[in-house]
């Protein structure tokens, strides 16, 4: 079966559905094509057993996988199994299952070359692109999908052209009024946290139920400003946009410096073929950067858009990593534990006080921690009690013991670190000529490799989280820092930039080599800021609409 449309999306989420919804809003027919299935709100039950048991919204490995390098004692590359860097395969992508944490990047991670140096054995550029430049988009974001929270004075606040969030912060637990004392003490800026989850019914959709199931959960009243929920829905609601679920494209056909077509499998194995003008490519850093790299012919006979070779290479992660700490009952006031057994409500603070600092005569770019409490899926916490601190099996009363004290006798607190991960020669996706998935297509290799600037400047980031847990009366507490990649924040592999000879993409992220190609997820990051990335990639998804909409006009 072969269908024309003026735009075909490849990818749901949040780099495709923008495009999907400026387009269609505008007049263009738009067909947007989806690995994964469709799924609405009635759908998102907060199953625990299914999330963190089976694994439901990630497909199986025996069918779908990567193939993964890491380097070994000797200083040698060599394979591993059992990595999964599926995240969120539904249409809306992993939108639907993120925690919804909102930072805008700083001016300066827009220029970290010439603002910061070199960094020895990193390929560290500046965007082609500047912070006043995004801004208006950043924006656009906060009012077009919904973004809670509210502005205060710290150390690294970026400039806005609004004074505040369209909506306020979501409710918020009297823990966050602890660290906001525990901060002070320290000298530091707490501040609330900008949240992707509207509190209250606005633009067509619900108000957030506070079941505190956020991450790796979709969201039952469309709260959470995932892609489909605020703006794929309204684009197929245009009359102009069609998502095609369950459909796994295999190729992008070329004719020269032309994509010519898309070819895809259907959930029965069967073939089609979606004609466009203009083709977007939005399917997840590593699965994007494997698709071009199986789209070859006589022209691009190593991927389509990559005879320089860069497609797939200076791929990044968010660096970092989280650190624990549990507020023992018997050592609070009645008062204070009945704060603490207060369900649902969010602890939303973050700092950035050492977005940027100095240590030992150099200026290092630093990042952002946020608060939270441990997740609230009961599994995994009932699970952790199962061992002692000796690694001795708990049973009978003793685990019943450990289980009431972990449900009504303590609450755990968690902080999260960001900070960027420097791209490297040593961290990249490439194709397993000699691995297969079930459409008999070969699967993304990738590479991982992090820098030892990355743990240096996790840790000092921890240090000073770890203080904070301090300052709570927290026990127990542990910080670990690593280079072990976040599948969910995974970044680049086609960078955008001015040169063709060292960049995949253009400054609006249209293909060198291939003119009416664009790729709007976040394969275009040359370096990710120390922040999660959504918010990032539904910005210049928005502003790569807008230059896709003039050529189309």
């Amino acid at each position: 079966m072969n269908q024309q449309a003026d735009i075909c999306i490849i990818g749901s989420g949040a780099g495709g559905a923008p495009i999907a919804y400026t387009l269609a809003k505008a007049g263009f027919k738009v067909i947007v094509l989806e690995k994964g299935p469709l799924y609405n709100e009635k759908d998102f039950k907060k199953d625990e057993i299914a999330v963190s048991r089976r694994s439901l919204f990630t497909p199986d490995l025996k069918d779908e996988f990567h193939t993964v390098e890491v380097m070994n004692e000797e200083g040698n590359f060599v394979k591993e199994s059992g990595w999964n860097f599926w995240n969120g395969s539904m249409v809306g992508g992993s939108s639907n299952l993120m925690s919804g944490y909102f930072h805008r990047m700083k001016p300066n991670d827009f220029k970290l070359k010439s603002f910061f140096g070199d960094v020895e054995g990193a390929n560290v550029v500046d965007w082609p692109i500047d912070y006043e430049t995004m801004e208006p988009y950043y924006t656009k974001v906060e009012e077009v999908i919904g973004v809670s929270g509210k502005m205060v004075d710290h150390p690294y606040r970026e400039k806005r052209s609004t004074t505040d969030y369209p909506y306020p912060p979501t409710w918020e637990h009297p823990i966050a009024s602890w660290i906001d004392e525990s901060c002070a003490k320290l000298g530091y800026a707490a501040m609330p946290t900008p949240r992707a989850i509207i509190p209250y019914d606005a633009l067509e959709r619900r108000g957030c139920s506070y079941s505190n199931l956020c991450g790796s959960y979709g969201c039952a009243t469309g709260a959470k400003s995932n892609a489909k929920s605020a703006l794929l829905d309204k684009a197929v609601r245009s009359g102009n946009c069609t998502i095609i679920p369950e459909a796994f494209v295999y190729k992008i056909e070329s004719n020269g410096s032309q994509a010519s077509g898309v070819h895809y499998y259907d959930k029965d194995g069967k073939s089609h073929t979606i004609t466009a003008k203009i083709y977007v490519l939005a399917a997840q850093a590593i699965e994007s950067s494997r698709l071009l790299l199986n789209s070859k012919s006589s022209v691009f006979p190593d991927g389509l858009a990559n005879n320089n070779g860069l497609v797939g290479k200076n791929l990044i992660f968010s660096a970092g990593g989280s650190g624990t700490g549990k507020l023992n009952f018997e050592n609070l006031p009645k008062e204070g534990q009945e704060s603490l057994l207060l369900r649902g409500a969010f602890v939303n603070r973050s700092l950035q006080d050492w977005y940027e600092f100095d240590d030992e005569g150099k200026h290092y770019k630093g990042g952002t921690i946020d608060f939270l409490f441990e997740h609230a899926n009961a599994i995994p916490r009932a699970l952790d009690q199962v061992y002692d601190e000796n690694g001795d099996l708990r049973w009978g009363k003793t685990l019943s013991k450990s289980l009431h004290h972990a449900f009504e006798r303590s609450r755990v607190m968690t902080f999260e670190v960001f900070n960027d991960w420097m791209p490297t020669d040593n961290c990249f996706v490439s194709i397993d000529e000699e691995a297969k998935d079930k459409w008999g297509v070969p699967v993304g290799k990738i590479r991982l490799y992090g820098h030892s600037q990355d743990i240096k400047v996790g840790e000092h980031l921890a240090a000073k989280a770890v203080n904070v847990l301090e300052g709570l009366g927290c026990e127990d507490i542990t910080s670990n820092i690593s280079d072990s990649p976040p599948p969910n924040l995974v970044a680049g592999g086609c960078r955008f930039g001015a040169d063709p000879k060292t960049s995949v993409l253009d400054v609006n992220c249209k293909a060198h080599e291939v003119d009416n190609l664009y790729v709007s997820d976040a394969s275009f990051m040359p370096t990710g800021g120390s922040v999660p990335y959504t918010w990032t990639i539904y910005a210049n998804a928005f502003r790569v609409a807008d230059k896709i909409l003039e050529r189309l006009q």
